[in-house]
C-alpha cells in the first residue's frame, strides 16, 4: 500500500501515547486528539519518556518529536491523515461515537484501525460511515517496543483492507498476524489468559509461591518463547521426528496434564495471594527500575532477534 504521511492518534492515554511515539519514530507527521483536560501536556510528556528508547532502537529519517500535533477537535486533528490508530475506552458505545467523528474527518478510502484489546469489531465498525474500512490493528504494550499487532476484520471489513493493513503495519516494522475469525481476546491474550489461569490455580493450591511460578517461566520456557513460539518450539523438542514425534511419543501424557489444569475465579482470597505475593517479591526492588531494566533487555533482544534470520 502507499505508505501516508500522517498519521491520526484518536485517545491518548498510554497506548495511543506510545502509538505516537512509535509513529514519530518512523518519520510520520502524526495529528492527535483526546478530549481529557490536560491530554495534550500528558501525551507530549509521555511521548518524550519513550523517546529515548527508541532512539536506542533506531529512528527512521526525518523522525523528530515536533512532527505531532495535538488539538481536542477530531475533524481539525485528523485532517490530512492517511491511517487512523483509534485507542479510546473499551466501551462499545464509545467506540461507536468515536468511529462516527473519525469517519467525519477523513477521506472515505481511509483505513480506521482500532486498539481494542477485547471488544469483537464487528460490535462498533457500525458506527463508521463506510464501515468496511474498519479494522482491528491491536498493539501488544508497549507498542513502541514490542513489534506484534492483532489485525482482525469484522462483518463488514473488506479483504483489500485487511490486507492493506497487515502490508501498512509489516512496512512500518512491525509483526502483524491475521486473525481469521473474531474471538473474544483476539489470539495473544488467550493465550496469556491460559497461562495465568494455571498460574493463579498453583499459587491458590498451595503447590508453588508466586516468585517461583515466575521464576519458572522467566527462566524456563520464557526463554525459549521469546525467540519461537510454541509449535516451533515443540518441532525442536522433537529432533529429527519434529512436532509430529513430540505428539506421537508425549502427546497421551500432555493430554493427563490437560484434564488436570485447574480452575479458578477471582475470589478475594485469589487476589490476596497474588498482591501479597508480587509485593514479596519485589522487595528490595522499585517498579520504574524494574520497567526500566525490563524495557532496556528487550531492546537488546529485539536487536538481537533482528540480526537472527532463521528465527520466524
Amino acid at each position: 500500500m502507499n505508505i501516508p504521511q500522517k498519521i491520526g492518534i484518536v485517545g491518548c492515554g498510554v497506548i495511543g501515547a506510545s502509538w505516537a511515539a512509535y509513529y514519530l519514530a518512523r518519520g510520520f507527521d502524526v495529528g492527535a486528539t483526546d478530549p481529557a483536560p490536560g491530554a495534550e501536556q500528558k501525551l507530549r510528556e509521555l511521548v518524550a519518556q519513550y523517546w529515548p528508547a527508541l532512539i536506542k532502537i533506531g529512528l527512521a529519517p526525518g523522525a523528530s518529536m515536533n512532527r505531532l500535533t495535538f488539538d481536542p477537535d477530531p475533524a481539525k486533528a485528523l485532517s490530512g491523515a492517511g491511517f487512523v490508530q483509534e485507542n479510546g475506552p473499551e466501551r462499545v458505545d464509545i467506540k461507536r461515537i468515536l468511529l462516527a467523528e473519525i469517519s467525519a474527518a477523513v477521506a472515505d478510502d481511509v483505513i480506521i484501525a482500532t486498539s481494542s484489546s477485547g471488544i469483537l469489531i464487528s460490535e462498533i465498525q457500525g458506527g463508521a460511515s463506510h464501515p468496511e474500512r474498519v479494522v482491528l490493528g491491536h498493539p501488544f504494550n508497549p507498542p513502541h517496543l514490542i513489534p506484534l499487532v492483532e489485525v482482525v476484520g469484522g462483518n463488514d471489513t473488506t479483504p483489500e483492507v485487511i490486507e492493506r493493513t497487515l502490508a501498512f503495519y509489516r512496512d512500518i516494522g512491525k509483526k502483524p498476524i491475521h486473525i481469521r475469525r473474531e474471538v473474544k481476546g483476539h489470539v495473544a491474550n488467550r493465550l496469556q489468559a491460559a497461562l495465568w489461569r494455571e498460574a493463579f490455580y498453583l499459587v491458590d493450591q498451595g503447590i508453588a509461591s508466586v516468585s517461583d511460578v515466575d521464576t519458572a517461566i522467566a527462566h524456563g520456557p520464557g526463554l525459549r518463547w521469546a525467540l519461537l513460539g510454541p509449535f516451533l518450539n515443540l518441532h525442536l523438542s522433537g529432533g529429527s521426528g519434529g512436532i509430529g514425534h513430540v505428539i506421537d511419543h508425549l502427546g497421551p501424557p500432555i493430554q493427563t496434564w490437560w484434564h488436570d489444569l485447574g480452575d479458578l475465579s477471582f475470589t478475594p482470597q485469589v487476589r490476596a495471594q497474588a498482591v501479597a505475593g508480587v509485593e514479596e517479591e519485589l522487595s528490595g526492588h522499585t517498579l520504574s527500575a524494574l520497567q526500566d531494566e525490563r524495557d532496556e533487555v528487550l531492546i537488546r533482544l529485539l536487536s538481537l532477534k533482528a540480526q537472527a534470520p532463521e528465527l520466524p
